[in-house]
C-alpha cells in the first residue's frame, strides 16, 4: 500500500492549527513504539550534554524535531527532508511557535554533508526508503564531530514493513528494502567509518501485536474509506491500554528476534 496518503489525510486533520499539531505530536509520542525506543537510546546517550547540534535526517512533518527542540533550549537542531512541501510546512508551524533552536532545510540525504558538525544524528525509519544508503552513511560519518552519534530506527529483515520473505511485498509501498540484516548493517557501517556499532532488536512479540492494534488496522480501515475516521478516536480509546502495556513490555525486554531495529553508532 501507499503510506504517504493516508499521512496526508492525518495531517490534514491535525495541521488546521498548531494546538491540534502539538496534540498530535504528542499522540504519536504514546502511541508509537518506534517513539519510545528512540526516546529510551536518546536519554542513555544525552548523560548531561548541553549545546549539542542535532541533526534530524528525514524530519518528515517535524515529530522528533520538536521533542528535541522542547527537550533543552540549548540544542540547536537542523531538519532536512527530500520532500520540499514538509520543509515549507515545518518551517511555517515551528515559526509560528516562535522557537529559535530549530531550522529546516531541504536535503538530498544521498549528497547532504555538513563535516564535523553534528554531535547526534537521529534518522527514523528513513534509510528502508534510501537506496545508495552506504553513501548516507559515508555522509553521516563525515557529518558528526569526533564522538559523535548516529542513532537508526528501521526495520529488520524478520518482518519488518510486514514482509516474511523475500517475496512478500512491503506493507509500506514507499520501502526500497523490507528490512535490514543485522550483519548487512553493521558491514555497511564499518565500511563508512563507524565504530562503536551497537544493533537491538525492537518490535519483539509485545510489539508486533502493538503494531497491529494501534498501526496496521487502523490504516487499513483509512484505506478502505475515510469515513473511518468518525470512529477512529473511538477506536483508540479502546485500543490504546492494550498498546500501551504492550509497548511498556517491549522497550523492558531484550528480543532475540524483531520486526525493528535500533543502531547506535559512534565516530571516534
Amino acid at each position: 500500500m501507499n503510506y504517504d496518503p493516508i499521512k496526508n489525510i492525518l495531517g490534514k486533520v491535525f495541521n488546521t492549527n498548531p494546538f491540534l499539531r502539538i496534540l498530535f505530536y504528542k499522540l504519536l509520542d504514546l502511541l508509537l513504539l518506534r517513539t519510545w525506543h528512540i526516546k529510551r537510546a536518546f536519554k542513555k546517550w544525552l548523560a548531561g550534554k548541553i549545546n549539542i547540534n542535532i541533526l534530524d535526517a528525514g524530519s518528515g512533518f517535524g515529530q522528533y524535531s520538536y521533542y528535541l527542540s522542547s527537550f533543552d533550549k540549548s540544542f540547536n537542531i537542523l531538519g532536512v527532508d527530500v520532500k520540499k512541501e514538509q520543509i515549507d510546512d515545518c518551517n511555517n508551524f515551528f515559526g509560528k511557535l516562535g522557537k529559535k533552536n530549530i531550522t529546516f532545510e531541504p536535503a538530498d540525504l544521498t549528497v547532504f554533508q555538513k563535516p564535523d558538525t553534528f554531535d547526534l544524528i537521529l534518522c527514523v525509519d528513513v534509510m528502508e526508503h534510501i537506496q545508495d544508503d552506504v553513501k548516507v552513511f559515508k555522509n553521516f560519518y563525515a557529518s558528526l564531530k569526533t564522538q559523535g552519534m548516529m542513532l537508526i530506527s528501521t526495520p529488520s529483515d524478520k518482518g519488518g514493513s510486514d514482509a516474511h520473505d523475500s517475496n512478500d511485498e512491503s506493507f509500506i509501498g514507499e520501502h526500497v528494502r523490507n528490512g535490514y540484516n543485522i550483519d548487512d548493517i553493521k558491514n555497511k557501517l564499518q565500511q563508512s567509518g563507524f565504530n562503536n556499532i551497537e544493533t537491538n532488536y525492537t518490535y519483539g512479540k509485545p510489539g508486533k501485536l502493538s503494531w497491529l492494534l494501534s498501526m496496521k488496522y487502523p490504516i487499513l480501515l483509512l484505506q478502505i474509506s475515510k469515513l473511518f475516521l468518525i470512529i477512529l478516536p473511538f477506536y483508540y480509546i479502546l485500543a490504546f491500554p492494550f498498546c500501551f502495556v504492550l509497548n511498556y513490555f517491549d522497550v523492558a525486554l531484550n528480543h532475540k528476534s524483531g520486526t525493528g531495529l535500533i543502531v547506535k553508532a559512534e565516530k571516534l
